[in-house]
């Protein structure tokens, strides 16, 4: 069994329709589905990705409308990474960001590609990075439809950061039990301890974790601008069972196999707390609506179907049908 790369990471908006302007106009990423949280169908769950939602590419959002500020600190995913073709792209990209008077840090580099961080509205915290030299994961491809160029669009997720107290514990389950490498390390730029990545699959700029050592921090307050979890990439139902075994004969507390109709998924938290799934690649967003029509209508899985109009009526509309 091997992990493919990262499958998805899911955040926290207190405004759908804040976050949606955000993410599709500015951003130029596709609203692929308009959901509910599963669990919690009071709440809208927005996916933003490639033309088609590839496994790779989804970057989602729970929203949450009373969420309060993040207070950013340890026990966290402290940062994700959106994928662009190249080096001109962030050029592109650090014009654009002033354009619309978005906080960014300007270009830089970490571990041999040039970066661009920036946070959104909320205060998320995200990385444009450059694929200028990514020879792992392939990337997704851009919608046509778009609001920024192909050539600098948005093409799927690049890594994530998790910032821990101790390294070691998260180290254990990232390569003894999901099969991760050690791949290297870099400085890190607040005078700490050296950031260690890991990488898995293919690896590449689509398939690693960093991690970020600061056990002086206190543990982060989540809010509007948090991510709730990362998912990584599993090929199929039977491998997902596997992977299943495998984590509950570690003794680590799971949600068991939940069907998340658009992919199947398994949840555990590792020893610092940071929240991981396990997802499928299959069976896609376009299993309950056409590829060209995908974000535009409140989709929802069979078994919250009897429940449409009292869900609906719940939620503030939300206009994201592309003329």
């Amino acid at each position: 069994m091997e992990l493919k790369g990262i499958h998805h990471v899911s955040a926290i908006t207190a405004s759908a329709k804040n976050n949606y302007h955000f993410y599709t106009n500015i951003l130029g990423m596709r609203l692929v589905k308009k959901t509910v949280n599963q669990d919690d169908p009071s709440m809208y769950h927005l996916f933003y990705a490639d033309e088609i939602g590839r496994p790779g590419t989804d970057l989602t959002f729970f929203e949450i409308t009373n969420a309060g500020h993040t207070y950013p600190g340890n026990n966290s995913i402290s940062y994700t990474s959106l994928r662009v073709a190249s080096d001109k792209a962030l050029h592109y990209w650090e014009e654009r960001l002033d354009e619309y008077d978005i906080v960014h840090d300007g270009i830089g580099e970490k571990f041999g590609r040039k970066i661009l961080p920036f946070q959104d509205h909320e205060g998320q915290r995200l990385v444009l990075v450059s694929d200028e030299n990514n020879k792992g994961v392939a990337a997704g491809k851009v919608w046509d439809k778009s609001s920024v160029p192909k050539e600098y669009g948005i093409t799927g997720l690049g890594p994530v950061r998790f910032t821990v107290p101790d390294l070691a514990p998260t180290k254990r389950i990232l390569t003894e039990v999901l099969g991760f490498r050690h791949t290297g390390a870099y400085p890190n730029p607040e005078g700490q301890a050296e950031i260690q990545v890991f990488e898995t699959g293919e690896g590449g700029t689509g398939a690693e974790v960093h991690i970020e050592v600061r056990p002086e921090l206190q543990k982060e307050r989540p809010g509007r601008g948090s991510v709730h979890h990362v998912a990584f990439r599993v090929a199929d139902y039977q491998e997902l069972e596997k992977w299943h075994n495998r984590i509950t004969k570690e003794r680590l507390p799971n949600s068991g196999l939940v069907d998340r109709y658009y992919f199947q998924s398994l949840y555990f938290r590792e020893p610092n707390g940071i929240l991981i799934e396990l997802a499928t690649d299959g069976p896609g967003f376009d299993t309950d609506e056409k590829v060209e029509h995908l974000g535009e209508s409140i989709a929802l899985p069979l078994f919250l179907e009897d429940k449409r109009n009292e869900i609906e009526a719940n939620l503030l509309p939300l206009e994201t049908k592309i003329d």
